[in-house]
């Protein structure tokens, strides 16, 4: 059974603005309302690895082995340099511009994926998060952990769509002031090289 209590506190950690739900205001300003979609999704499919490594243990592995951590983390930190880039270059993935064919779907989702999958905090963070909820019975732990990963996935789609369909509802606003895309898109790559700065001060 799902805890309100849980279901609270899986909420906060949701709603507070991250790296996938900048990806997602960025997609959804920059290509529209399905392409936000598609990044919500991808961020919402990043967090399985995650899981699976918390349910298996090896949250704790990637905790305890600093040369395997540190790796992880820099490959994330060059991910979202890339990221920084990508929104201030003409034509690149987060620029929003006023002409430009929309990316694929998946090649979206998988962008947004990567945003999770390379960051080495969610795995520990999902190690801390789950347990104080379970019932304490061994024999239900795998279920009750793969129940409580189900549902914050649920929410972290959810919570990234409203975002993301929120932001595309602005992007006609947005497309025609040449001074408010340059403005977004600095403060985008802004962003993206503050969030890499903060990974690459993370310690395991």
């Amino acid at each position: 059974m799902i805890s309100l209590q849980f279901l609270l506190t899986a909420f906060v950690v949701v709603i507070m603005p991250g790296t996938g739900v900048i990806y997602t205001l960025a997609l959804g300003l920059g290509q529209g309302k399905r392409a936000s979609i598609a990044a919500a999704a991808g961020c919402t499919l990043g967090i399985v690895p995650h899981l699976l490594a918390a349910l298996l243990g090896l949250a704790a592995v990637l905790h305890t082995s600093a040369l395997l951590f540190t790796i992880v983390k820099f490959a994330g930190v060059a991910y979202l340099l890339y990221l920084a880039w990508s929104a201030l270059a003409q034509g690149g993935a987060l620029a929003i511009e006023p002409k430009r064919t929309r990316d694929q779907d998946l090649r979206i989702a998988i962008r947004g994926a990567l945003i999770n999958v390379l960051n080495p905090k969610l795995s520990i963070f999902f190690l801390a998060l789950l347990p104080p909820f379970l019932s304490g019975d061994p024999t239900t732990v795998t279920t009750e952990m793969m129940m409580l990963g189900g549902v914050f996935m649920a929410l972290t789609f959810v919570v990234f769509v409203v975002y993301g369909v929120f932001a595309a509802q602005m992007r006609e606003t947005v497309l025609q002031s040449e001074r408010a895309m340059r403005w977004l898109n600095r403060s985008f790559a802004a962003v993206f090289t503050l969030l890499a700065g903060r990974l690459a001060l993370e310690r395991a």
